[in-house]
């Protein structure tokens, strides 16, 4: 029987954070996760590194403090998903004073490092290059800095480098059942094609996100006091709304944000939501409901409103927040709590509670620091330092790798360079390997997905199905028409 250090159940982004930094620090991982990487809510986020700037309102300061600290380590470590955008709040002065924005402003470019980030300042609306899209009678507001990010990549780039430093990846293959038996968990592991595995761990970090409770109660058979609170979290994602790469934050009467983000080019996204959610989480839907809400919520400050019937695609994910019994889900911490569970001092199960796409880095820096008196041999804290996979550009910086790889490939199509290169960063070369023109790339799908790059999402990434294809690995999903999508589906057997 296959022993390992470590059993990581889930594949989510703090899975898979956890999964890389344990295996850099020498332990043998093993990691399950029961569908495809970032198969349910680590893919269906805002799309945004950020601080939390509203979480300043419920007194997250320690929050919103990681968060920027954190902003700044991952703008460093993947620089190919994750980049710089600026944020404007149109005033609404029956919403909020200015005196309290520019109060909440200065606190958030100074509670963490901002090393390249501009800071805040005051803007006019009706100026350029703002005075576009919006209402003519908004002319003041505030602007900030942040990070967009491609929220899947990031969870299949951080498991490529878990991988590259010895960890076992395995999506679909589920945790069946595990029990303490000799001072080790004997687990059972189910794939989807119904083989089963056998494996001991010394130690299991359950990430299972909003099945947290579930694995640990049931798989694991461990009692528990501590609760995951399901909160749903929809966008829709509409014709683009207004020139410009910014986004807005817009104040809404019920005290909630919502963001306008430019989106994938020719979109813009918006959201998000907070429901109490008891579906399964899994799949849970944007409810029409919700798609009105976010409608309502936009038109209070576009020039020419939209309707749900423009939207073209929607989604939700669930948030697994730490249930801490406050009443209105806006308002449930967006921290995590880590619950180590052990039998004289042997078999210890963690257990991860609540968290955020922003501080999955740090998040497995603390689980691995509560682990450590388990594996006294434990290497230091790394993970701040390495680049991801794609986004080693040295002193060079991304745009210098950009430039090599054109010329490399003068004669290949542009736009496939261009959302190679944004999907892979300085591994797009071994998407692109020896091809020197549009032929040798095999068939051209659309919206720059080509036969090739579907060989390496499969041979590389873990892909099998269209859905792992179109709506993870990349976005085209959102570009190609229904025809391109079935050939897609028929290349990968499906």
């Amino acid at each position: 029987m296959q022993i390992c250090d470590l059993l990581v159940i889930g594949g989510g982004i703090n899975g898979v954070g956890v999964a890389r930094d344990a295996a850099g620090r020498g332990l043998s991982v093993v990691l399950a996760e029961k569908s495809d990487f970032a198969g349910a809510t680590s893919a269906r986020t805002s799309k945004m590194i950020h601080g939390g700037l509203r979480y300043l309102e419920l007194y997250e300061f320690r929050l919103v403090r990681e968060a920027l600290l954190e902003r700044e380590v991952l703008m460093r470590i993947a620089g190919h998903l994750v980049w710089p955008a600026r944020f404007v709040m149109p005033h609404v002065p029956e919403l909020r004073p200015r005196w309290i924005i520019s109060l909440g402003l200065f606190l958030y470019d100074h509670l963490g490092r901002r090393d390249t980030l501009p800071g805040s300042r005051a803007v006019r609306l009706d100026a350029p290059p703002y005075a576009t899209g919006l209402r003519l009678e908004l002319r003041h507001g505030f602007e900030y800095s942040d990070c967009r990010v491609d929220d899947a990549r990031l969870v299949i780039a951080t498991a490529m480098s878990a991988r590259v430093h010895g960890a076992e990846m395995l999506p679909r293959t589920e945790c069946i059942s595990a029990r303490r038996e000799n001072g080790v968990w004997s687990v059972q592991l189910r794939g989807t094609d119904g083989a089963a595995r056998e494996l001991a761990a010394r130690a299991v970090v359950n990430v299972a996100g909003p099945w947290v409770k579930h694995a640990l109660n049931e798989r694991l058979g461990q009692p528990s006091d501590e609760d995951v609170r399901l909160v749903k979290g929809s966008h829709i994602v509409l014709p683009k709304l207004y020139e410009g790469d910014h986004a807005f934050i817009l104040q809404n009467e019920d005290r909630r944000v919502i963001f306008m983000i430019p989106y994938e080019e020719r979109y813009t996204l918006v959201g998000t939501t907070d429901e109490p959610y008891e579906g399964d989480p899994q799949r849970p839907e944007a409810s029409d409901a919700e798609v009105e809400y976010l409608c309502r919520a936009v038109n209070r400050y576009l020039a020419a409103p939209v309707a749900p019937a423009q939207v073209v695609w929607r989604f939700a994910g669930v948030r697994p927040l730490y249930d801490d019994g406050t009443g209105d889900p806006s308002a449930v911490t967006r921290d995590y709590t880590l619950r180590v569970d052990h039998v004289r001092g042997a078999a210890p199960v963690l257990s991860v509670f609540g968290g955020k796409l922003t501080t999955y880095r740090r998040l497995a820096e603390e689980v691995m620091q509560s682990l450590a008196p388990f594996f006294p041999d434990l290497r230091k804290a790394w993970t701040g330092h390495e680049a991801l996979p794609g986004s080693d550009f040295g002193e060079l910086g991304r745009a210098a790798a950009k430039s090599t790889l054109a010329a490399r490939y003068p004669n290949l199509p542009k736009q496939v360079l261009r959302d190679v290169f944004r999907r892979h960063g300085t591994l797009a070369s071994e998407v692109l390997g020896d091809a020197r023109r549009a032929a040798d790339l095999g068939e051209h799908y659309g919206a720059g997905l080509t036969e090739r790059e579907l060989r390496y999402f499969v041979e590389r990434e873990w892909a099998r199905s269209a859905e792992d294809v179109l709506w993870r690995r990349s976005k085209v999903g959102l570009h190609l028409v229904q025809a391109a999508r079935e050939r897609v589906a028929a290349a990968l057997g499906g």
